[in-house]
């Protein structure tokens, strides 16, 4: 019997095995997972929309800074809240890339779209108080409010503890914690290039990635 979701765990192996049974890099992953949020941001954005992505130092983080290179490239204002110091090889790399392609370290004034890319689905609670104290700056900005895989500060039972998430994009696939949201809190899936068989394996329903790479659950 086919499930309709992913446990985090489960999600995990998931991911692990598509890395090492099909050679998909991190790398190319974190490039179709900001490739993806950025499609979404800009859906919500105007011209004009300031734009504040949040991230820290990991693949999650990554895929927040391939968003903003994305979307600093198609000429939107995009701005970066380094919670902690980019250390790790693959994020540098995109740190690097974002501010090249026009994006802004720091938190402006003003913003009207603010991306919490932070931490993914391998974080623990308690958070740490670098990221708690972000998550208040942020849910006291007016600023429509997007989340990458998970909302960072997530309780077990799906509240929204930390992140105010208004829109929640998740990788590849369902997640079972998602499903606790309030219904207000639209969640979509993203294709991330990780093939049917994969799928079948972990014994859920691929979605229709062939009508469209960003799915409205």
């Amino acid at each position: 019997m086919q499930v309709s979701s992913l446990s985090l765990d489960a999600f995990k192996e998931m991911d692990y095995w598509a890395l090492e049974k099909y050679n998909l890099s991190i790398a190319l992953m974190m490039e179709n997972a900001g490739l993806q949020l950025a499609r979404l941001v800009a859906k919500k954005a105007t011209k004009g929309s300031v734009i504040t992505i949040g991230v820290g130092n990991g693949n999650n983080g990554g895929g927040g800074l391939v968003a903003a290179r994305r979307l600093a490239a198609w000429g939107f204002n995009v701005n970066l809240d380094l919670a902690v110091s980019i250390t790790k090889e693959l994020p540098k790399a995109q740190l690097e890339r974002a501010l090249l392609f026009g994006a802004k370290e720091g938190i402006p004034k003003k913003t009207d779209i603010w991306v919490d890319a932070y931490l993914g689905f391998s974080q623990r609670l308690p958070l740490s108080a670098v990221f708690t104290n972000k998550i208040e700056v942020a849910n006291a900005s007016s600023a429509f409010k997007i989340s990458l895989d998970i909302p960072v500060g997530i309780s077990k039972d799906g509240k929204l503890t930390g992140f105010k998430a208004n829109q929640v994009m998740t990788l590849a696939a369902p997640k079972t914690i998602l499903e606790k949201l309030p219904s207000a809190v639209e969640v979509f899936v993203a294709d991330l290039g990780i093939p049917k068989s994969v799928y079948d394996h972990f014994n859920i329903k691929m979605p229709d990635f062939l009508k469209d790479q960003l799915i409205a659950l």
